[in-house]
């Protein structure tokens, strides 16, 4: 009997060892509050399964899911054509969440909802809108008494899927902005200090009187953040919400290429949100482990069946039906 019993144990010790894994990934820090739930979640109810996660960037999560240093990567930027035809390892992008950056500011006096259009915003980057109390600024905002005060703009110092999606919104509203810094991970700022993820730069615009920055929407919540309204493509001024994200991803989701590579930033609508953007998840077509492969795989199924309906109470959008039942079978192509 003792004999059987300690067979058993033993056969039981070979199967959770056969079937741990510790998976590791990298990337944007735009999703990093839902992921690091997720992957939390995900582990506590597979025994066995550990997934790490870094939240250094879109930029180096690229660069590590390509050459097969990660297990998956994570970006808020698509990679481009010329990025998946030199990467070592064949990448494929699968959605997760959309949310939205905002235009965050520390005015001392000035705690209200204030008014943007992109011209604007565009114009404090290019350090052509430098004081506070600039015209351009004061006629969104009439009644509200804005300093007269130098501007303290905050940017992303590293390789940023948040910085793709904010310098692909300005480059779609302002031909100035496009042609002197244009859209990419990372660009090349004229003015302003850099910080490193969005940690950093909420960190920067929280403790620096008259600062500007650019932070994913749960990082102004979670941080009690001043932030404000962008105009859109309908001439509504509207602040960041999930349902705004939605609205903004509405046309997306009935025209979702193969690929799942699109942009909804400065999206038509009345009601969208224009500094809006899915984020990917950079899962290997091939896994170099089968075993891992499959992992990632149940992962994925996981988060469409439970994971999405948590997305909101951190401030994301979940993804739309039609683009989660096209991620449902592409994932039949993923081993």
């Amino acid at each position: 009997m003792n004999l059987k019993f300690a067979v058993a144990i033993a056969g039981l010790t070979l199967a959770s060892a056969a079937g741990a894994q510790s998976l590791n990934g990298a990337g944007a820090t735009f999703p990093n509050p839902i992921y690091s739930k997720w992957f939390s979640e995900y582990s506590a109810s597979h025994p066995g399964v550990q997934i790490n996660y870094q939240s250094v960037g879109s930029g180096a999560g690229i660069r590590q899911a390509s050459q097969g240093i990660v297990d998956f990567g994570a970006t808020d930027g698509p990679m481009t054509d010329q990025q998946i035809s030199e990467a070592k390892v064949k990448l494929f992008h699968i959605p997760t969440v959309l949310g939205a950056v905002v235009p965050t500011y520390n005015i001392p006096g000035v705690s209200g909802e204030l008014k943007f259009t992109g011209d604007v915003i565009a114009g404090i980057y290019l350090g052509e809108i430098t004081n506070w109390h600039d015209p351009k600024i004061a006629q969104l905002n009439p009644g509200v008494t804005l300093p007269d005060h130098q501007i303290l703009p905050v940017y992303r110092s590293d390789g940023s899927g948040t910085t793709y999606i904010f310098t692909d919104y300005l480059s779609k509203v302002s031909a100035d902005f496009s042609s002197k810094i244009g859209k990419s991970t990372s660009v090349h700022w004229p003015v302003g200090i850099g910080q490193k993820g969005n940690e950093g730069v909420a960190g920067m615009v929280r403790n620096s009187p008259y600062s500007f920055g650019y932070v994913e929407l749960i990082y102004a919540l979670q941080n009690k953040m001043s932030f404000g309204s962008v105009k859109n493509p309908s001439g509504k001024f509207v602040k960041a919400s999930t349902s705004a994200v939605t609205a903004a991803a509405a046309g997306a989701a009935k025209n979702m290429p193969n690929d799942f590579r699109v942009s909804i930033t400065n999206a038509p609508g009345a009601d969208s949100y224009p500094i809006s953007s899915f984020t990917w998840l950079l899962i290997p077509l091939k896994s170099a482990d089968p075993a891992k492969g499959k992992v990632l795989n149940d992962f994925l199924h996981w988060m469409l069946q439970h994971g999405e309906s948590e997305v909101e109470a951190l401030s994301y959008a979940p993804l739309p039906q039609p683009v989660a039942l096209k991620v449902n079978g592409a994932l039949n192509y993923l081993k």
